[in-house]
């Protein structure tokens, strides 16, 4: 208690206060689920804490609401998977600079009767178009996640707005992807998903991956720092110092060397 006292005296004072007495670095990363569902962070981050020293504290949402966080400054770094809204921000004054991280890709998982036939199709539109004219169910994340705004940007350039048939065959969880994926599993209903929380979900059922490969679905994640002009109390050089490993080498090579079931998860491309 005293030293506490004595502490927050020299804090008032502005005096520099000793190592010993400092608060231990951090920052705060916004995130999306799936780099946090996937286990690719808890694999990759002890890396970077042991060798600088900084603590990551994550905060695993959906796209739109880590990004909604970061406007808000509630957070650091945004790390997510929807490039038009990561240019956005950046373009608004809420981040400095965006760095492609990484990708993989989304499939289409579904259940083995396949009502709608789409298994072994490498067509995204052409499949979503057979659900829909057959009217199976379908569970969608709706929740303004990367994979939401990939998923309804599939539909439109197939040209069906399935929440017209929302509460019917097309469900919406409002939740994360492995609730979805449960759902999707208990219905024996088609998703999109991916790929790296559908490697690392264990409550598979019947679904299986029906349609992947179409170049439609290949998904980039990307790395930003808050901007520290917009919001003075973002920690921007420990930030900086966490996206300067993820683009470097140490976290790219961290990043290719996790490993699902003996298949890669992420593919760094940082820099290409």
């Amino acid at each position: 208690m005293f030293r506490d006292c004595i502490r927050a005296a020299l804090v008032t004072l502005g005096l520099v206060v000793g190592p010993a007495w400092a608060e231990e670095p951090f920052i705060v990363v916004q995130s999306t689920t799936s780099t946090q569902n996937s286990g690719l962070l808890d694999f990759i981050l002890p890396g970077f804490e042991a060798e600088t020293g900084i603590e990551v504290r994550v905060v695993a949402v959906g796209t739109g609401q880590a990004i909604r966080n970061a406007v808000n400054g509630d957070g650091d770094v945004l790390m997510v998977h929807s490039k038009p809204d990561e240019e956005k921000f950046v373009a608004d004054g809420w981040g400095v600079e965006r760095f492609d991280l990484m990708y993989n890709d989304f499939i289409l998982v579904g259940p083995k009767s396949d009502p709608a036939a789409v298994g072994g199709g490498a067509d995204i539109l052409t499949a979503l178009t057979a659900i829909e004219a057959v009217e199976a169910p379908f569970v969608s994340r709706g929740d303004d996640s990367g994979t939401h705004k990939a998923e309804m940007g599939h539909w439109s350039a197939a040209g069906v707005d399935p929440t017209d048939a929302s509460g019917t065959w097309y469900r919406e969880t409002g939740s994360g992807m492995g609730a979805t994926l449960n759902v999707a599993s208990g219905m024996d209903a088609y998703a999109l998903t991916d790929r790296a929380t559908w490697l690392s979900f264990g409550n598979k059922g019947s679904l299986e991956v029906l349609v992947e490969g179409d170049t439609r679905l290949f998904n980039q994640y990307g790395v930003i720092l808050v901007n520290p002009t917009t919001h003075p109390h973002v920690r921007a050089n420990a930030g900086q110092r966490f996206i300067d490993w993820l683009i470097g080498p140490d976290g790219q090579a961290a990043i290719a060397s996790y490993m699902l079931d003996g298949q890669q998860v992420f593919f760094p491309n940082a820099g290409e």
